[in-house]
C-alpha cells in the first residue's frame, strides 16, 4: 500500500517538474526569439572568409522569409546576388542622376553588422561591437520616446540617442559615402530597427536628412527597381475628417483641396471615401498617385489586425489590401498621411515596412506615429509642391522635412506659411495657437518605403 502511494507521489512530482521546466523553456524561447532569429547566420565564418557577397545573399533570404512568414505567402520567385544589386544601382544612378547606396543593418546578440553596396562595387561589411543587442535596443527605445513624446518643444533631449545611433550605423560608412559621393541611402533594417526614425540620426552638427535622401525597404529582392518619372502623374486624393471611434482630422478637407491644386486629379471626402468608389475611380482613370488622408493602424499580431480606415465602419485590412489591385494598373506612390505603428513590436514593424510588398505599389509615404493634424497637412502640402519641382520622391520628402526643421513652414496668425506662400486656414484651424514645426516630432515620423525615385 505504502509502495503504491509512493509511486503515485513520485509520478505526480515528476509531472509537476516537467510542466515547470517546459514553462521555463517556453518562456526563454519567447524572450530570446529575436536573438535566435538573428543569430542563424555564421558571421564568424563569413567574416573570416571575407565572403561578403554570400553574406548579402543570406541576409536577403533571411529577411525575405520573415516577410513571407508574416504575410503567409510567397513574395519572390528569384534571388538577386550582390553583383546584381551593384549593377542595378549603377543603372538607377544613370537613370535618376543620383548616387545611391544600399545599407543592411543587421542586429545580432553581441554586435551590430553593417553591409553596404554602392554602384558597381563589391559589398563591404563592418562589425560594431559597442552596439550589442541589449544596448542597441535601449538606445532605440530612448530615441523613439524622446522624439514621439516631446515634453518641451524646444528641448533637444533626443540628440544624445540620435548621435549614438549615428555613430553606430552611419559613421563606420562615412568614408565610403563620401568617396562615392552618395546622396541617397536605401536602408534594409533588421528586427527592432524597422520603425526607427532614421532621419533623426545626428552627427553632432546635422541630422541625417540634411545630408541624404532616405528610404527604407523590406529587402532589395522585394524592391520594384524600375524607374518611371512621376512628373505629370494624376492623383486620386481621398480621406475622412470625422470618425465614430477615432480622433477627428479637421485639416483633411483643406489638405485634399490643396494637393489637388498642385497635382491634377480628383478628390473625394467622407461619404465618398469607400472601397467601391476607390475601385470605380481607378477603373475610369489611371492614377499613379493615391493619397489617403485617414487613420491607419499597424498593430501587433497577424496582418488582419492592421488596417486603413475608410468612411463609417469600412476598413481595408492589411491582409486584404492586395484586393485593391493597386498594381493593375501600377501605382507609383501610395500616401497614408495619418499612420500609427506599434513601435518596437516585431509584427507591427513587418506590416509597416512590408507595405509596398503587400499592396503592390512601388513606393509608400507613411508616418510612423500620429503627428498633429495641422502638422501633417503642412508637410503634405510641402511634399507635393517639392515633388513638382524635384520628381524624386525621397528627395521631395527630404526637402519638405528640412523646410519644417529650419522653420520655413510655420503657422502664424491663422495662416499656414510655407513655400507656396500664406494659406488662410478655416476658422476651426485658425483658432489654434501659433505652431512651430521644427521639433522632430512633426517631421521625422514621415518616411518613404520602397523605391526612392
Amino acid at each position: 500500500m505504502f509502495h503504491h502511494k509512493s509511486r503515485k507521489i513520485i509520478t505526480f512530482c515528476l509531472l509537476i517538474t516537467l510542466v515547470f521546466l517546459s514553462t521555463i523553456t517556453f518562456s526563454i524561447i519567447l524572450q530570446n526569439q529575436s536573438a535566435i532569429a538573428t543569430e542563424d547566420i555564421d558571421w564568424n565564418r563569413l567574416i573570416k572568409d571575407k565572403n561578403f557577397a554570400e553574406t548579402v545573399h543570406k541576409v536577403e533570404k533571411r529577411w525575405e522569409k520573415e516577410y513571407e512568414d508574416y504575410f503567409s505567402q510567397n513574395l519572390a520567385d528569384f534571388s538577386l546576388k550582390a553583383e546584381d544589386i551593384a549593377k542595378t544601382l549603377t543603372k538607377l544612378s544613370q537613370e535618376t542622376a543620383t548616387k545611391p547606396a544600399v545599407i543592411w543593418v543587421y542586429p545580432v546578440k553581441k554586435q551590430l553588422q553593417l553591409l553596404i553596396i554602392t554602384s558597381g562595387k563589391k559589398p563591404k561589411l563592418y562589425s560594431i561591437k559597442d552596439a550589442n543587442q541589449a544596448t542597441l535596443t535601449e538606445v532605440v527605445k530612448k530615441l523613439k520616446s524622446e522624439v514621439t513624446q516631446p515634453t518641451n518643444p524646444t528641448a533637444k533631449s533626443y540628440l544624445k540617442p540620435a548621435q549614438k545611433l549615428y555613430n553606430w550605423i552611419i559613421k563606420p560608412l562615412e568614408s565610403t559615402l563620401k568617396s562615392e559621393k552618395i546622396d541617397t541611402l536605401i536602408f534594409c533594417l533588421g528586427s527592432g530597427l524597422r520603425t526607427i526614425p532614421l532621419v533623426t540620426l545626428h552627427d553632432g552638427e546635422k541630422f541625417l536628412i540634411e545630408k541624404y535622401s532616405i528610404t527604407r525597404i523590406p529587402a532589395f529582392n522585394l524592391l520594384k527597381t524600375d524607374y518611371n518619372p512621376i512628373k505629370n502623374a494624376q492623383i486620386l486624393a481621398m480621406g475622412a475628417s470625422t470618425f465614430s471611434q477615432l480622433e477627428s482630422l479637421p485639416a483633411v478637407p483643406l489638405e485634399l483641396d490643396e494637393i489637388t491644386k498642385i497635382w491634377a486629379g480628383k478628390r473625394f471626402i467622407n461619404q465618398q471615401f469607400t472601397i467601391k468608389n476607390l475601385q470605380q475611380q481607378r477603373q475610369k482613370q489611371h492614377f499613379r498617385i493615391i493619397h489617403l488622408a485617414t487613420h491607419a493602424e499597424f498593430k501587433p499580431g497577424k496582418p488582419n489586425q492592421s488596417y486603413i480606415q475608410l468612411w463609417g465602419n469600412e476598413k481595408i485590412r492589411l491582409n486584404e489590401i492586395e484586393k485593391l489591385k493597386l498594381d493593375q494598373p501600377p501605382v507609383d506612390l501610395l500616401v497614408l498621411s495619418a499612420c500609427k505603428t506599434a513601435l518596437g513590436d516585431q509584427e507591427a514593424e513587418l506590416g509597416f515596412a512590408g507595405l509596398t510588398v503587400k499592396s503592390g505599389v512601388k513606393s509608400v509615404l507613411a508616418s510612423l506615429w500620429n503627428v498633429s493634424d495641422l502638422g501633417t497637412m503642412a508637410l503634405m502640402i510641402e511634399f507635393y509642391e517639392n515633388l513638382q519641382k524635384i520628381p524624386l520622391k525621397a528627395e521631395a520628402l527630404r526637402q519638405a522635412q528640412i523646410a519644417m526643421l529650419t522653420g520655413k513652414v510655420t503657422m502664424e496668425s491663422g495662416k499656414l506659411q510655407g513655400s507656396r506662400g500664406d494659406l488662410p486656414l478655416p476658422s476651426e484651424l485658425a483658432k489654434l495657437a501659433d505652431a512651430n514645426f521644427s521639433h522632430p516630432f512633426y517631421w521625422s515620423a514621415f518616411t518613404m518605403i520602397g523605391n526612392p525615385w
